[in-house]
């Protein structure tokens, strides 16, 4: 498909609530597997649609050593405990933030084939899936800090800290994606179906 450009802070479209998708056809897979190719160039952890200028429930993430998968008209049903992390965002590159996220979340949501979900995560993908449904409703990461001193500015990664390849500018959760897969994006074994 196509790599997008990824909005950035304050293109207003990531700070509007985004509309449910009534109806999996092909135009929202082929929205998936654009949003998978932008992924993958930016060595993200996850990506909204807003971030690509689409005002839809849609939502894709790629955890270190996981097969990447979307969530479609995600909603968070239930936190558990409460943690500091950092955090950062595609749509604010060049920066992180100490925020608080949940320890753990349980989520309903749907998959791209429009079967229902229930996903429990803990720790990580757990923070990657609150930040990814907060981009769905308008609420950057940078709306948790605490005070401005919370973010700060980060340097880019050099060569050696990226495994010898090129870093991509903007920090985001997790560790950069694993190379593309051709089939539909399963739910990660670190999520449980509830």
């Amino acid at each position: 498909m196509a790599v997008k450009i990824i909005r950035q802070i304050p293109d207003p479209v990531l700070r509007r609530k985004t509309r449910r998708v009534l109806k999996i056809d092909k135009s929202v897979i082929e929205l998936v597997e654009d949003m998978m190719d932008t992924l993958e160039k930016s060595d993200g952890a996850g990506l909204a649609a807003p971030q690509i200028g689409v005002s839809l429930r849609v939502a894709v993430l790629w955890m270190p050593e996981e097969e990447p998968f979307a969530i479609i008209n995600p909603e968070v049903v239930k936190r558990i405990g409460e943690r500091e992390v950092e955090e950062g965002c595609l749509s604010l590159p060049g920066y992180q933030g100490k925020i608080k996220r949940s320890v753990s979340v349980t989520i309903k949501c749907l998959d791209i084939e429009g079967k229902p979900l229930r996903i429990r995560a803990k720790e990580l993908l757990a923070q990657a899936l609150e930040h990814e449904i907060d981009h769905l409703n308008g609420v950057l990461y940078i709306d948790h800090l605490e005070s401005p001193d919370k973010l700060y500015k980060i340097e880019p990664k050099t060569a050696e800290q990226a495994g010898g390849e090129t870093p991509k500018e903007g920090l985001v959760i997790g560790s950069p994606a694993p190379p593309a897969s051709e089939d539909k994006p399963p739910v990660p074994e670190s999520a449980h179906a509830v």
